[in-house]
């Protein structure tokens, strides 16, 4: 497992502690954040449907930015949350945002996806009431399958949209030449955005990298969506966490980075 060597490109907080847990395990990893959070200034929208809060039998949190920002609403207009409410997020870690902060949260035991959400029987059992309703809270522009799906169900969806995420400016060929400089054999992801994003400023050295290395997706969504960018080494870590991550690791043999002087930039003469 030391044997690899990782570019992870979560948001630059995340992407530092993660990188502190695989330093622990002896991993080598470089960080480039390529996914950044900008809060949404707060709206009548947000404020009316936060002091509403009660007529929800669920609340859905699908990221640690819409659990940290959503609960900062929720303390400035509740002295505590309602009653009897049930809580649920996407995955672990932004459940423990939420435990941190005193509420009774239930997230899939597998898998840090919408899918695996769905299928939870403490969610079924929150929604087996008449016309029941659910608040999401996420950032603008959020995947819509999970509403779409409780809406098939006749359960009334509202989402709450909190943050924007984008990607921060890096030079030209920035990534690639980060690759080749530190000999890295693994790319990390968190989210189809951050797949994007990082296709994006990979730019022409995509095809090389998608050939060359490893890389690590937090589920089957995202990995279909790097095989069809033209991936060939996927790893579904099924879940986005520090410990799926190196659940991932144990069980994969890193791939070997072409010798020193074959670059994966445009122009050096390596081979495609």
């Amino acid at each position: 497992m030391k044997d690899w060597r990782l570019l992870l490109t979560r948001p630059a907080g995340e992407c530092e502690a993660l990188a502190a847990t695989l330093a622990e395990q002896g991993i080598t990893s470089a960080c480039m954040p390529l996914l950044a959070i900008e809060p949404l200034p707060e709206t009548p929208e947000q404020r009316a449907t936060i002091l509403e809060l009660d007529r929800y039998q669920a609340v859905i949190v699908v990221s640690k930015p819409a659990a940290r920002l959503g609960l900062a609403l929720v303390d400035r207009y509740w002295p505590q949350p309602p009653a009897g409410q049930r809580w649920f997020s996407v995955g672990a870690g932004t459940g423990a945002v939420l435990v941190d902060y005193g509420l009774d949260v239930h997230w899939p035991a597998e898998g840090d996806d919408s899918e695996a959400l769905i299928v939870l029987p403490m969610l079924e059992a929150a929604l087996a009431v008449p016309a029941p309703r659910v608040l999401i809270l996420r950032g603008e522009e959020g995947r819509e399958w999970l509403s779409e799906r409780l809406r098939e169900r006749g359960v009334h969806v509202d989402a709450l949209s909190l943050y924007r995420r984008f990607c921060p400016n890096y030079p030209a060929e920035a990534l690639p030449r980060r690759v080749e400089a530190e000999r890295l054999n693994g790319l990390v992801v968190s989210s189809g955005q951050g797949l994007q994003s990082l296709v994006r400023l990979a730019a022409d050295a995509w095809p090389r990298l998608a050939e060359r290395l490893t890389l690590f997706v937090p589920s089957p969504r995202v990995a279909d969506m790097a095989a069809e960018l033209g991936a060939c080494n996927v790893v579904d870590c099924r879940g986005a966490s520090a410990a799926a991550l190196l659940a991932a690791l144990r069980s994969g043999r890193p791939m070997t980075m072409p010798p020193a002087g074959v670059q994966l930039t445009e122009g050096s003469g390596g081979s495609n």
